[in-house]
C-alpha cells in the first residue's frame, strides 16, 4: 500500500473473513466501517463508499461517474451529493480507508506482541497483518493502488503524507532488523522495502483463496520475504 503500483482492470478475486480478527482495525477507529452500523445516514454514506471502492477499482478515475456510484450503490445521485461534494472528495476518502486499515491492522498487530519480540518476527507479524487486512478489505485496497496514480494532483500529495508514514514505520523495522544483524549489513533496505510492498500489494490480483487459507498464505509469504527460497549451501537435499 505504500507504494504506487501498475493498473489493471481484471476484478480481484473474493476473500473470506480473515481468522486472525485481532489484525482487523476496530470498527470505531476508521471511517466508512460497517454498514450496518449507525444511523440511516451513516449507513447510506457507506453504500455509497462502498459502490465507489469497487467502481473506482474497475473503472478508474477518469472512467467513472458519479452516476456510476449511484447505481451501483442503488441510490438517486443527488444522494451522493448530500454526503461528497465531488468525485474526487469521494476518491479522496476512498483511497484513505484503503491505507488506513492496512496501516492501522499493522500497528496494532505489532504493539500487541511482547516487548522481547525479535525484529525478524516483528517484520513477519507486520507482513501477515498487512495481507490479511489488504485481502481482507480487497477493494478498498485494491481501490487504493490501482487508481492512486490516477487521483488529481491535490489528492495525491495529501495521501503521500499518510503513505510516507506507513512507509516509516517498515524503514525503521527493517533497520531494527539490521542493526540486531538478522539482515545482512549489504543489503539494500530501500530496495528490500520496495519488493516487499510490491509483492503484498499486488497480491490483491492473483491470489486465490480456493488453493489454501488465508492462514497458510500469510505464513508462507512472510518466510519467503524472511529467508528467500534458496537451501542453506551445506543443506542435503532432500531424500526422493
Amino acid at each position: 500500500m505504500s507504494e504506487e503500483q501498475p493498473t489493471t482492470t481484471n476484478p480481484s478475486p473474493p476473500v473470506p473473513e480473515p481468522p486472525d480478527l485481532a489484525a482487523r482495525p476496530a470498527r470505531s477507529s476508521l471511517p466508512g466501517n460497517g454498514a450496518d452500523a449507525g444511523p440511516k445516514s451513516e449507513r447510506t454514506r457507506q453504500r455509497i463508499l462502498d459502490a465507489a471502492a469497487r467502481t473506482f477499482r474497475d473503472k478508474g478515475f477518469a472512467g467513472t461517474t458519479l452516476n456510476d456510484i449511484a447505481v451501483a450503490a442503488r441510490l438517486r445521485a443527488g444522494s451522493i451529493y448530500y454526503h461528497f461534494d465531488s468525485k474526487e472528495r469521494l476518491l479522496e476518502e476512498v483511497l484513505d480507508i484503503g491505507i488506513a486499515r492496512v496501516s492501522a491492522a499493522v500497528r496494532r498487530a505489532i504493539e500487541a506482541l511482547p516487548p522481547e519480540t525479535s525484529p525478524a518476527d516483528r517484520i513477519r507479524t507486520g507482513i501477515e497483518a498487512h495481507l490479511r487486512s489488504l485481502l481482507y478489505h480487497g477493494e478498498y485496497t485494491s481501490a487504493s493502488f490501482r487508481i492512486f496514480g490516477q487521483a488529481p494532483p491535490d489528492v495525491r500529495t495529501r495521501m503521500l503524507s499518510r503513505r510516507r508514514a506507513y512507509a516509516d514505520d517498515w524503514r525503521r523495522m527493517l533497520q531494527d532488523a539490521r542493526a540486531a544483524g538478522e539482515i545482512h549489513p549489504d543489503r539494500d533496505l530501500a530496495l528490500a522495502r520496495m519488493f516487499l510492498f510490491g509483492a503484498l500489494n499486488w497480491s490483491v490480483e492473483w491470489y486465490d483463496p480456493e488453493k489454501g487459507s488465508l492462514d497458510d498464505f500469510v505464513r508462507e509469504a512472510a518466510e519467503t520475504f524472511l529467508h528467500g527460497i534458496l537451501a542453506p549451501p551445506n543443506e542435503a537435499p532432500p531424500v526422493a
